[in-house]
């Protein structure tokens, strides 16, 4: 199956909520390699490679996130393929 790249920006009260660490496990178990960092607006970016029906299930947990985070908004772009091994946390 043919691996896609995402940029996921997800906005709202999405730092300080374990929305990292919580999209690094989705990912984990999705299958998805890529990382997550704080934007210094507030938002989150998530980088995300994989089948498309993981990165489908991966943007659609976005939407909601963790269960102390108030998402507003989700944006999704394409890129080309990195080759991500693993998926970490990032500053």
């Amino acid at each position: 199956m043919a691996s896609q790249h995402r940029v996921i920006l997800v906005y709202g009260r999405v730092q300080g909520v374990f929305f990292r660490q919580s999209a690094q496990e989705q990912a984990r178990q999705l299958g998805v390699g890529g990382y997550t960092r704080n934007n210094p607006d507030g938002s989150v970016t998530i980088e995300a490679e994989g089948p498309v029906e993981a990165l489908d299930a991966l943007q659609a947990w976005c939407h909601h996130g963790p269960p102390a985070a108030q998402v507003h908004t989700v944006q999704a772009t394409a890129g080309p393929l990195v080759g991500y091994s693993g998926f970490e946390v990032r500053r």
